[in-house]
């Protein structure tokens, strides 16, 4: 019974640097050079024509600048993000400032590479692409304060729906039906509602590994299990080894969330057996969980929808584009999947 008193894990230190490496946050930085470079040059030149001819020009020492940007600080993210939030956002700047400087340089010293923007000086263009660096740190910043208040009320919402008064009392009228026939099996499920309750606690942005996440995961439907009786049934199929699974980063009180919606609304409302099938797999560089639960169009509420919706938007936030979670109901069945990006644990 010692893990009943194990601490609950510190919040991770917080990290201001834009994630790179993200296609989405790539995307949205290009969009942006890119258009407010040609808005400029637009305004500047004597007509229309005269401007887009400047920008196509202009496009190769662009791109290249900004791609070579942003594969730096993806290089460098693992390191940055351990400074102070000041430092961060320095390097925000300070990298771009001294690539976009250097290929100014090269091009202004081979006559061969001469193209319309290295009239800009090597300093114009180290402040421009400073203060590009600056304006994108602050709206990636921003954009990630403006979902902070959607964790935190998701967080709230997963504690009000998961520690749910009757799951709770549930729980323990099972174990106290258990302690004189099985008292082996009813510590057990005592030590498994302490590490579920304590991994609940903890703050919905910490990341862990899928390993993690598939044991907590059977700890809980452990638990259902005592209370559901053969009526749950659960059959995984994970098609990945140990140590992929112990690799593989992923979100905190990602998959039980997914899982307490199946029993609720798959199995609960079934009089007979219903079985939650759950396959993982690697697909080159995803990770891809696939869960299936018997669909009872009388048991789907507005709650169901609230819980889906709350992981889009930490998927959403910590991985932008590059995520997707999709439900599809055909024949009596509903199927979730959830796909993310495969991303090895930091030692």
């Amino acid at each position: 019974m010692q893990r009943l008193f194990e601490p609950i894990p510190a919040s991770p230190i917080e990290n201001v640097i834009p994630d790179c490496c993200n296609i989405g946050t790539m995307v949205r930085a290009l969009l942006f050079v890119n258009g407010v470079v040609l808005a400029v040059m637009l305004l500047t030149a004597t007509g229309l024509q005269a401007g887009l001819s400047a920008f196509v020009e202009a496009s190769l020492l662009i791109e290249l600048a900004c791609l070579t940007s942003l594969f730096a600080l993806c290089g460098m993210r693992r390191l940055i993000r351990t400074m102070p939030l000041w430092c961060q956002r320095l390097a925000c700047a300070a990298v771009p400032a001294a690539i976009t400087g250097a290929i100014i340089h090269y091009f202004l010293a081979n006559a061969s590479g001469m193209i319309s923007l290295t009239r800009v000086s090597v300093a114009e263009g180290m402040a421009g692409a400073a203060l590009f660096g600056i304006v994108l740190q602050h709206y990636f910043e921003l954009r990630t304060r403006a979902f902070s208040p959607a964790l935190a009320e998701a967080r709230l919402q997963a504690l009000q729906a998961r520690i749910r008064p009757h799951f709770l009392f549930n729980s323990l009228n099972a174990v106290l039906s258990l302690i004189r026939s099985e008292p082996r099996r009813a510590e057990n499920t005592l030590e498994d509602l302490a590490d579920l309750f304590r991994v609940l606690m903890r703050d919905t942005r910490d990341i862990t590994t899928l390993a993690d996440e598939v044991s907590i995961g059977k700890q809980y439907l452990a638990i259902e299990k005592i209370r559901l009786g053969e009526r749950l049934q659960v059959a995984w199929d994970i098609q990945t080894d140990d140590a992929l699974m112990q690799q593989t980063a992923m979100p905190a009180l990602l998959l039980q969330p997914l899982l307490e919606n199946a029993v609720h609304y798959g199995v609960e409302p079934s009089p007979d057996a219903a079985c939650i099938r759950i396959t993982i797999a690697r697909i080159r560089d995803r990770i891809e969980i696939v869960m299936t639960n018997p669909y009872h169009a009388d048991a789907v509420s507005v709650g169901n929808h609230m819980a889906l919706d709350n992981i889009r938007e930490r998927l959403t936030l910590l991985y932008d584009v590059e995520a997707q979670l999709t439900t599809v109901m055909q024949d009596g069945v509903f199927e979730l999947r959830l796909v993310f990006p495969f991303q090895k644990g930091e030692a």
